[in-house]
């Protein structure tokens, strides 16, 4: 069973596809006329291209929606593709739950002819956004013991680094898309959707989240981040990382 299994059962309600992440995306894999998604979940940002998702867990691949491409059960340490088969690999916010990082992306070298493309996060970034640092820093270890360093992922792919900002109505709901809609954290349905914060517990979580709650109620949440009210989007980590291969 992965964890995904557990946690991912409702994980298309909060989890659509964001247009704007979905572009940076399109526009990494440039002109593939073949992908793979590797750690595919759900589906999300799978361009038309995409002949094969790769996804461990049963019930993300159940949710998977009329017409999107076959999906086979299998991982990313082992993907069931000959060499070189496709234009392009990618993997959208998955590389932190592989086994083995190193043959994840071996493999994603492996049956790609010209591109990988990865989105994942910097974590010396993601650790100071203000509802880990100021409310759920329970949260933070362990999303500090699962991340990839980004140095070390754009070492091991010899890939270039693109920062992508988190709009402020962003529609996918990973953990720093509501960075200006703060009530929606107290929202059980939107931290089941975020897998740290799923995984961390709301038991652990319940003293940060009355915080919050009434740093909402009292005004104090609004006086405090009155600058975030005024920007359009946040840089909360998030980093697109781009390999051309030889």
């Amino acid at each position: 069973m992965t964890v995904y299994d557990t946690i991912g059962r409702t994980y298309t309600s909060t989890r659509r596809p964001d247009p704007r992440v979905a572009a940076r995306i399109t526009a990494a894999l440039g002109d593939a006329a073949t992908v793979v998604d590797v750690g595919a979940g759900a589906g999300s940002y799978e361009p038309p291209t995409t002949v094969l998702a790769v996804e461990p867990s049963p019930t993300m691949i159940a949710q998977r929606p009329p017409g999107a491409a076959p999906a086979v059960r299998a991982v990313a340490e082992a993907i069931p593709l000959p060499d070189k088969s496709v234009d392009a690999a990618m993997a959208v916010l998955t590389i932190h739950h592989w086994t083995d990082l190193a043959a994840g992306l071996a493999e994603l070298r492996r049956v790609a002819r010209s591109r990988v493309v990865i989105l994942t996060w910097d974590q010396t970034v993601a650790r100071e956004f203000w509802l880990l640092r100021e409310y759920l820093p329970e949260a933070i270890a362990i999303d500090d013991a699962r991340a990839v360093p980004i140095d070390r992922l754009a070492d091991a792919l010899d890939a270039r680094v693109e920062a992508v900002p988190v709009p402020h109505d962003c529609t996918d709901g990973f953990l720093a898309a509501y960075w200006r809609r703060p009530a929606a954290y107290l929202d059980p349905a939107v931290r089941a959707g975020a897998s740290g914060l799923a995984q961390t517990g709301d038991t652990r979580l319940r003293p940060g989240l009355a915080r919050l709650e009434a740093d909402l109620t009292s005004g104090t949440w609004t006086t405090n981040h009155a600058d975030l009210l005024m920007m359009d989007e946040l840089d909360a980590g998030y980093r697109l990382l781009v390999a051309d291969l030889p």
